[in-house]
């Protein structure tokens, strides 16, 4: 009981921090905000902010890669069978619903992080964490094969769209619910760009 205590004590402190560094990310670059800005903001001292990160950077690093742990649960169970389930029913695949309700969860930070004064790297891990949990998964039963386009542009392509739809929610503060959202991403992913609106193949 009482580690569970000091683990809450810990989850609770680190959640601050990361709601400083959320806050001063709003006003200024990262570049520009100093430990003691985060300190303050957060009003903790310098020693309870070295306890859990050793610089900002590692602040950084740290909160963006517990989110991706987060998003990555939701892909657990991710197949090809409920995928053609899903889009047989025109319903969206259920470890998407899961993937949009951990963003909102942490809409405040991903909106920031994802946003103009974010973290490029941060992007670049997105794209790669879908390429690697889902795309990947998805195409291995195909191995590549009978594709109109090369594998790697498809991916690419794929990726970038995601990342496109997930911040434009974000920037809209997340007002669609997540099963909403979950749906978009699975009709646009299923149809295509061009099948959405409306130029399609006879």
């Amino acid at each position: 009981m009482v580690n569970q205590k000091v683990d809450r004590r810990i989850v609770r402190t680190k959640r601050v921090i990361r709601d400083a560094l959320t806050e001063l990310l709003e006003a200024k670059s990262f570049e520009e905000i100093t430990v003691k800005d985060i300190t303050e903001t957060a009003d903790i001292n310098r020693g309870t902010f070295y306890l859990h990160y050793e610089s900002k950077y590692d602040l950084l690093e740290k909160s963006g890669n517990e989110i991706l742990e987060e998003m990555e649960k939701s892909l657990k169970k991710i197949s090809t069978s409920m995928i053609i389930h899903s889009q047989s029913q025109n319903e969206p695949v259920p470890f998407l619903v899961n993937l949009f309700e951990t963003l909102q969860q942490n809409a405040h930070f991903m909106k920031v992080i994802l946003g103009p004064k974010g973290d490029p790297v941060f992007q670049v891990k997105i794209k790669k964490f879908m390429k690697d949990n889902f795309l990947e998964k998805v195409m291995q039963n195909s191995k590549g094969e009978n594709l109109l386009v090369p594998i790697e542009h498809l991916m690419a392509y794929v990726s970038s769209a995601h990342l496109g739809v997930i911040q434009q929610w974000l920037e809209g503060d997340t007002k669609e619910a997540p099963q909403d959202m979950a749906l978009i991403l699975s009709m646009i992913t299923f149809y295509g760009p061009a099948y959405i609106v409306g130029i399609r193949k006879d």
